[in-house]
């Protein structure tokens, strides 16, 4: 019955959300939900701090689609199957799309706890979803530049630091050697993280817009003395979530 719920309302736009930013969508207001498992294409999230459900918020008057979580290309899945929920978003007539997420901070200037708006990416998982065919979709501009703007206006009249940069993408599921931070820096990569790449790249090859925002939930190896955990990346999303929230629902609703 949500299922049928979700596809009546007929949402054009969806966020994603990534690990410990699950809470966002409570944030919204929760009228329907739907586990991954029940929706046809997609399944289970085995990911810790990805709840794995299709939520329909409301958004001044609008429904907007909330993917609690999303599944991964380390959890043995293909990049095809990885942008499952992009096609089946698509399908509902979802045109627009903020794709989010927790990442290493690779850029000195940045903070753990913050928020980066992603300019662009680096696709080094060694995979597309769009493999099978010739799929020629230009990618000059995934990330949508009048966007970006809004989001950076949204931030600014909620006193929000909002930083900018590249997204690195890698397979995972393990964290990167301090040898591979240094070689993304050197590649122009601000922060890094093991998903949203397949889903853009998907999402932009459906002609949907594209914004990504990445949570700087710990800096990345080799910059500080710490270790990496995954459950303080939770902790820290769920801490610092409320600030992507308040972004969402100013940026969103204009």
């Amino acid at each position: 019955m949500s299922l049928d719920l979700i596809s009546a309302a007929r949402p054009d736009t969806a966020i994603i959300l990534g690990s410990g930013l699950g809470s966002v969508a409570g944030a919204l207001g929760v009228e329907a939900e739907v586990p991954f498992a029940e929706v046809p294409g997609l399944g289970a999230s085995t990911v810790p701090g990805h709840a794995g459900r299709l939520v329909l918020c409301r958004l001044t008057g609008r429904a907007v689609l909330v993917a609690q979580g999303r599944r991964h290309l380390y959890e043995g899945l293909s990049a095809y199957e990885a942008a499952a929920g992009i096609r089946f978003m698509h399908g509902l007539g979802v045109r627009r799309v903020v794709l989010t997420n927790a990442a290493g901070a690779i850029n000195a200037g940045f903070e753990v706890g913050g928020l980066m708006l992603i300019t662009d990416h680096l696709n080094l998982q060694g995979t597309s979803p769009l493999l099978g065919g010739p799929h020629f979709h230009d990618m000059s501009e995934v990330y949508s530049r009048s966007w970006r703007e809004r989001f950076q206006q949204a931030a600014s009249g909620l006193g929000l630091k909002l930083h900018e940069g590249v997204y690195a993408a890698l397979l995972g599921p393990q964290y990167e050697t301090p040898a591979e931070i240094r070689m993304l820096r050197t590649l122009g990569a601000d922060a890094v993280g093991m998903s949203t790449v397949p889903e853009a790249i998907q999402a932009r090859a459906l002609g949907m817009e594209v914004a990504g925002l990445s949570m700087l939930t710990n800096w990345a190896a080799g910059l500080k003395p710490q270790t990496l955990d995954h459950r303080e990346v939770v902790a820290v999303g769920r801490q610092a979530s409320q600030d992507l929230a308040r972004l969402l629902k100013t940026a969103l609703a204009s």
